[in-house]
């Protein structure tokens, strides 16, 4: 889920940029320390702007940084545990695939594709139902939940996110269309 938030940080500025334009030093640096940072909140940072001083610098005695405080409007993506979400299959490997929501990925495991038996197919990248023959591909639009969620904070792109479709109104949003149509005939 994203969110707008404002938060207030710290950014140190090094004595070797002391003499250039504050605002111009504060705002690069604030986006280089805080921009695709994963928080104590669990929130990953995708975007910060209106980024303004507060108050006065501090020096550190024996550091010679200016240590500013600094106040910014942030946009933050923060997924939780049981969030429904749709992103698109980016990569089929044997184990699974890789979905993209949003600035992260998760992990489809094989196991939770679908009840039908699935296999791998790693030359086409695609993974196929046994019973079904029902398909996921890269490029395919896949409605997800989240099920485990483990973050990075350092690279906050191999953060372990692992997703299900096994439950009535996930799946690829071809699945659904169908199952629907099904469901309706059947009422009639």
């Amino acid at each position: 889920m994203y969110m707008l938030t404002q938060r207030e940080k710290v950014v140190r500025i090094p004595p070797s940029r002391l003499g250039d334009d504050v605002d111009e030093v504060v705002n690069e640096l604030a986006r280089e320390s805080y921009e695709g940072r994963i928080e104590g909140d669990d929130s990953l940072t995708v975007m910060i702007k209106n980024i303004e001083p507060v108050g006065e610098g501090r020096i550190v005695h024996g550091d010679g940084a200016v240590y500013q405080t600094v106040r910014f409007d942030s946009l933050v993506f923060k997924p939780m545990v049981n969030e429904v979400v749709e992103g698109h299959v980016c990569e089929v490997l044997k184990f699974g695939a890789f979905v993209r929501f949003g600035p992260l990925d998760g992990l489809l495991h094989i196991s939770q594709v679908m009840d039908d038996r699935m296999d791998a197919d790693e030359q086409n990248q695609r993974l196929i139902g046994k019973d079904t023959k029902r398909e996921v591909r890269i490029g395919d639009l896949v409605r997800t939940r989240i099920v485990t969620l483990s973050f990075n904070e350092r690279n906050p792109r191999e953060s372990k996110i692992g997703l299900t479709m096994r439950q009535p109104g996930l799946g690829k949003k071809e699945w659904l269309a169908e199952d629907r149509a099904k469901k309706g005939g059947q009422e009639k």
